[in-house]
């Protein structure tokens, strides 16, 4: 009988965490996963998701905590770890940016050190999250050779972890990959990221308990994809024999107010603008109301405008490609949210 594979998670309480141990799960691994200790309640988004599944072990660790990652890697011995904990919001880490350094940085280093530290260089392949942001103003399109210029400290941080699993994979043999995604979304995304604080507003103001969604800037633009098909592109990197470093994208825009408008033409409504700058509103074309309006505290200290990633290598290495377009991207996360509203429940405790 072929032995079960066993993987380790960190942030597997988190979108992308959730998803790929379903995904893993599904495929006969056992799958462990850090969890934070003040990150009690979502762990429910793991257990009611994977409840279903055995083989699911949850830890509490910390990132910041050298010693406990070293020993959960020893007693886990896993075939592959994904490391997916991390300081996520963008605008957050420019309030906290020491927090993002020490996670999203130091984190990723006490990881990869360990595995040094327990000569696991053979045994264990690792996912380390990069990010698009970490290439800021560069212009698009951008691929693994393009140049970085970070525009925030989650971005510098990120950098820092990227090169971090470069030089260990470089300097002592890690089966290290980076997988640098691009903006990928779901139903169970965290309601402080801008594609689900659109979608969630719109089907409560289809539902009358909201009356304005309040955005910062309608001109940044992202690739944006569905994070189940990012998943896979995840798993993919690892099960290569050499590891290298990906790009995982849609090859296609959008902008804030593209998604804006897509979510309310989800539900029948078209949005016309008025104004300029901060003093914009979107409104309903059919009845006039002020549906939308930019609020300037939403701005961060400094912006990302175009993200545009070129995937060709891993579609030609790793036979990945997208296959969830944007619009049904869209109306899957609205229809989510307004089957939420008449549930009571939140998406990620909706789905199987």
């Amino acid at each position: 009988m072929t032995q079960r594979k066993r993987a380790l998670i960190t942030g597997i309480t988190g979108q992308d965490g959730s998803l790929l141990a379903e995904f893993l799960l599904e495929k006969s691994y056992e799958v462990h996963g850090l969890v934070r200790w003040d990150s009690v309640d979502t762990t429910q988004r793991i257990k009611k998701r994977s409840g279903s599944y055995q083989n699911l072990y949850l830890h509490f660790a910390d990132m910041n905590d050298a010693q406990t990652i070293t020993r959960l890697i020893k007693e886990t011995r896993p075939d592959e770890i994904y490391n997916l904990a991390a300081l996520t919001h963008v605008q957050v880490s420019f309030e906290t940016p020491a927090a993002a350094l020490e996670t999203n940085a130091l984190g990723t280093q006490y990881v990869l050190e360990a595995v040094r530290l327990l000569d696991m260089e053979n045994d264990v392949r690792i996912y380390q999250a990069s990010s698009s942001e970490m290439f800021g103003s560069i212009p698009a399109p951008q691929n693994e050779a393009s140049p970085f210029a970070p525009c925030s400290p989650y971005a510098i941080a990120k950098l820092t972890a990227y090169w971090m699993a470069r030089m260990y994979r470089d300097a002592y043999g890690l089966h290290v990959s980076n997988g640098i995604l691009f903006n990928h979304e779901s139903p169970v995304r965290g309601e402080d990221f801008v594609t689900r604080k659109i979608t969630k507003a719109v089907a409560a103001i289809e539902a009358g308990q909201q009356d304005v969604l309040a955005l910062g800037n309608l001109e940044s633009v992202r690739d944006w994809g569905h994070a189940r098909d990012y998943i896979e592109g995840i798993w993919l990197m690892l099960q290569q024999d050499a590891p290298d470093d990906y790009v995982l994208a849609t090859g296609k825009a959008h902008s804030v107010r593209e998604f804006t408008e897509r979510a309310f033409a989800h539900i029948g409504v078209k949005l016309v603008w008025e104004g300029e700058g901060i003093n914009e509103i979107g409104k309903d074309a059919k009845t006039g109301k002020v549906l939308v309006k930019v609020d300037p505290a939403l701005f961060r200290p400094k912006d990302v405008n175009y993200l545009l990633g070129d995937a060709a290598k891993a579609q030609e290495k790793l036979g990945w490609s997208p296959r969830i377009s944007f619009d049904d991207l869209v109306s899957e996360m609205v229809n989510a949210d307004r089957e939420a509203l008449r549930s009571g429940e939140e998406p990620w405790q909706m789905a199987g």
